[in-house]
């Protein structure tokens, strides 16, 4: 399997190499409503009751969704199998993630735990499934801002890197799996909306959503030396002054009341790992990518329409550095928006834009799209039809 992948890889590094974009194409349009061979279908929603202890808040939905969690967890270890094939890591894996489960912040902790009894499975396994975010994901985020001031906040969720190739259906193992799995969550309390999100069942952080009427949030993981690893490293040893970053996702989504607040918190708090966080508000130019490392803000990229900055955009590296050849998901997303012009900006626009390749991948498992002074957040489950990029 280690073989097969590497050789892969090179593969598409080689092909990337001797041609611009071999998975490019023209960018999309009239993509919107969802249609044809890119869309899977829509996803279900449910409500999460804040007002119920955190171990009750998950049992209706994951009753509903814990075998295709099972399934999803059950391919994690079959992957860890593959490299340690005596069963005594997932053992261990088993037993010190559980202990790792217990030291994570109230509510998260008795959220996991409820989530992992109502499921039938082991607490670290369920645990490994709530970190999973911080390895192996690469997506796509986008602020933009209408003639008018009004602004859409659009994202694709890649996921599933390197964890599975299915050779006979072209496609990633793990990305298959994930869309059952994806649902739309609205969080209450006292039967009124606190906030609203794109999710996978069973994970209790947040990486797309919508506090309606005050703002909009998405998070991109960040690559970096100084990675996400060391964080976890560090609270194992005893260092808990940082913040698993979905996490911080939720936290802010359900507490911060301004873009202001929600912003101060995304800059300043302390990470497990590194991260981008891209928020968007209510007015004009209240739109940003926050380039963050595990200890400091690294850079602020704020929207300014008067300036000719009139959309924001983050897909997994740093805005001044250049995209690595085999994974430029940025230079068509850029080229799609330019030729769409701001007096054409719209979910819709979004939609077509993050329906065009390579931006759309073989890793997309759904397209979420949200517009904050409507309140509005729609997701889609994404197929992704050959010729398609891996990533």
């Amino acid at each position: 399997m280690r073989a097969a992948v590497a050789v892969a890889v090179l593969a598409v590094t080689w092909v990337a190499v001797l041609t611009k974009d071999p998975y490019g194409e023209d960018c999309r349009y009239q993509q919107y409503p969802p249609t044809g061979a890119t869309f899977r279908g829509s996803v279900p929603n449910y409500i999460i009751n804040l007002d119920l202890p955190p171990r009750e808040r998950w049992v209706q939905l994951i009753r509903e969704k814990k075998v295709e969690l099972k399934v999803i967890i059950q391919h994690i270890k079959k992957v860890i199998s593959v490299f340690f094939p005596s069963g005594k890591l997932i053992q261990l894996l088993e037993s010190k993630m559980a202990w790792l489960g217990s030291t994570l912040p109230y509510p998260f902790n008795e959220e996991i735990e409820g989530i992992a009894e109502t499921a039938g499975s082991e607490l670290g396994d369920v645990v490994v499934f709530n970190v999973f975010y911080e390895i192996f994901t690469v997506c796509t985020s986008i602020i933009a801002e209408d003639k008018a001031g009004k602004l859409y906040h659009a994202r694709n969720l890649d996921f599933g890197l390197f964890l599975g190739w299915d050779i006979k259906n072209s496609s990633w193992i793990v990305t298959q799996k994930l869309k059952p799995l994806m649902v739309s969550l609205d969080f209450q309390k006292n039967n009124k909306t606190v906030f609203q999100s794109a999710n996978l069942a069973g994970y209790v952080g947040m990486v797309s959503g919508i506090r309606p009427g005050i703002f909009t949030l998405t998070m991109n993981e960040r690559f970096s030396i100084d990675g996400g690893y060391i964080g976890v490293f560090e609270w194992i040893f005893g260092k808990r002054d940082g913040w698993w970053m979905s996490f911080l996702t939720r936290s802010v989504l359900e507490n911060s009341t301004s873009y202001e607040e929600a912003k101060d918190r995304l800059t300043n708090t302390r990470l497990l790992a590194p991260a981008y966080f891209i928020l968007a508000g209510n007015q004009s130019g209240q739109g940003s990518v926050i380039t963050r490392s595990r200890t400091a803000t690294l850079d602020v990229w704020n929207l300014n329409a008067s300036t000719g900055t009139w959309y924001v955009l983050e897909t997994n590296y740093d805005r001044w550095k250049v995209p690595l050849v085999v994974d430029d998901r940025r230079t068509p997303a850029m080229n799609c928006l330019n030729l769409t012009m701001q007096q054409n900006i719209s979910l819709p626009a979004l939609y077509n834009v993050l329906s065009t390749k390579p931006i759309l991948n073989k890793l997309t498992v759904s397209t979420t799209l949200m517009a904050v002074s409507e309140g509005r957040i729609e997701t889609y489950l994404r197929d992704c039809p050959d010729p398609c990029s891996p990533w």
